[in-house]
């Protein structure tokens, strides 16, 4: 006989995985770590979920993995609910799927290191690069709008070359001001107020990703492409006495 206090089992986890959240909704979770398609396939199931219109449906979101569903599961019953979320994940393979049109490319003005935004040569040393190489590769990325939370409006933007795969800092950097960009694990975060951060400080906008007093407090979603565009100190120094909108300058044109 087998002993079973020995034998070693590889536990397999299948996705997409559907799970309630309580009563408070549904979450559909297409792989248990990030990765490119897994965040693609999240923000096309969310739009096919809203362009499905179900009147249960209060509220949606995609996370970096994950689309979640509001849903009132004290009200509506659980079993028709799950049925048709099944048939929507069968109905095509989402880690293959395009992203939703729709989508905003928005580039915005970016100052890169200077007393504004000083750990961009620490950064570029981590990653390997010069300073000007740096600069290249951050201004030149498309980097997607992978989900937006932890801060009201805040996006999480991915994905730089492997080897920006820098760490956290060991130790919080205890303010960086509104508009900042700062990067880690081949991410950026842009903030949409000042905060404290573990993040490296490499650049500076005017770009507010929350705007309370707007029509569209929250101007990005997930999906959208940012690339932060260089300009001199000068250059960003007049945008900054002239855009007071929270745009920081920015200019879009709309993705197919």
């Amino acid at each position: 006989m087998k002993n079973l206090m020995t034998e070693n089992f590889e536990i397999q986890e299948t996705w997409p995985q559907i799970k309630t959240v309580g009563l408070a909704g549904i979450i559909v979770t297409f792989s248990g770590v990030l990765s490119e398609p897994a965040n693609r396939a999240a923000i096309a199931f969310l739009a096919a979920a809203r362009s499905a219109e179900w009147e249960e449906l209060e509220e949606s979101n995609s996370t970096l993995v994950s689309t979640f569903l509001k849903i009132d599961l004290s009200v509506h019953r659980l079993e028709p609910i799950i049925e048709r979320l099944q048939n929507l994940v069968d109905s095509r393979d989402w880690l293959a799927a395009p992203l939703p049109s729709g989508r905003t490319l928005w580039r915005v003005p970016t100052l890169f290191g200077t007393d504004r935004a000083p750990q961009l040569t620490e950064a570029a040393e981590l990653a390997g690069q010069t300073i000007e190489q740096a600069i290249t590769d951050l201004s030149t990325t498309s980097m997607r709008v992978l989900t937006i939370g932890f801060a009201p409006g805040q996006p999480y933007l991915g994905t730089l070359p492997e080897y920006w795969n820098i760490p956290r800092q060991t130790k919080i950097t205890p303010n960086v001001p509104a508009g900042s960009l700062v990067t880690a694990v081949r991410q950026f975060c842009l903030f949409p107020y000042a905060t404290p951060t573990g993040w490296r400080h490499v650049g500076v906008t005017g770009f507010l990703s929350f705007r309370p007093k707007s029509e569209r407090p929250f101007p990005l979603s997930p999906g959208d492409e940012m690339i932060f565009d260089p300009v001199t100190e000068a250059e960003f120094l007049k945008i900054e006495s002239s855009d007071q909108s929270g745009n920081g300058g920015a200019q879009t044109e709309m993705l197919k």
